[in-house]
C-alpha cells in the first residue's frame, strides 16, 4: 500500500506542477467536415431502401450501397413516367438545386441549349428499351452555369418483372 500512497503523491505533486486551464465541454469549438457527410449519406441510404422495399426492386442494394457510399455518386430515382421521386442530399453539391426542389419534376430540368441532342436520343432509346445507359451530358445548374455530368442509368424492375423506377448514378467530371 505504501508504493500506491508513493505513486498517488507522486500524481498530485506532477498534476500541481502543470499550468493548465480547465474549461466546460461547452466551450470547445467541434470540426468534422465529414460528420454532415456521413449523416447524410447515412439518411440518404434508408430512405433508398424503403423505396426498394416499398417498390419490391429487384435489384442488388449492394450496387446501391457501393455507388452511394463508396463511390460517392448523386442518386436520382424516377418513377416509371421519368418522374422524380428521390434524390441524394448531396445533389445540392453538383447542381445546387435540394432534392426537394427537384421531386415531381422531369430530369429535363437540368438541360438545356448546350445539352446535346444526340446524348439525349441515347438516353431516351436506352429508356424506351428499358436498358442500362452510361453517357457524359452537359447539364445547367440552378443559377444557370453548366457543368458535365457523367450518369449511369439503369431501369428498375420488381420482382414480377414490371419496370417501376429507373435509377441514375450521377457524378461531376471535367
Amino acid at each position: 500500500m505504501i508504493e500506491l500512497k508513493d505513486y498517488d503523491n507522486a500524481v498530485i505533486k506532477f498534476r500541481k506542477s502543470l499550468n493548465y486551464n480547465l474549461l466546460p465541454v461547452l466551450s470547445w469549438d467541434f470540426y468534422a467536415p465529414n460528420y454532415e457527410v456521413i449523416k447524410q449519406t447515412e439518411e440518404d441510404s434508408v430512405t433508398l431502401l424503403n423505396l426498394v422495399s416499398n417498390n419490391s426492386w429487384d435489384f442488388d442494394t449492394n450496387i446501391l450501397d457501393t455507388k452511394l457510399k463508396s463511390d460517392k455518386n448523386i442518386v436520382v430515382v424516377t418513377d416509371a413516367q421519368l418522374n422524380i421521386v428521390f434524390a441524394t442530399k448531396n445533389m445540392w453539391n453538383m447542381s445546387q438545386y435540394y432534392p426537394e426542389e427537384i421531386i415531381g419534376k422531369s430530369p429535363k430540368m437540368f438541360q438545356g441549349n448546350l445539352t446535346s441532342k444526340s446524348t439525349l436520343k441515347i438516353v431516351s432509346n436506352a429508356v424506351k428499351e428499358q436498358k442500362p445507359f452510361e453517357v457524359t451530358v452537359v447539364n445547367y445548374r440552378k443559377d444557370g452555369s453548366t457543368y458535365h455530368c457523367w450518369i449511369q442509368g439503369h431501369p428498375i424492375f420488381d420482382k414480377k418483372g414490371k419496370i417501376v423506377n429507373f435509377i441514375a448514378f450521377e457524378k461531376e467530371v471535367a
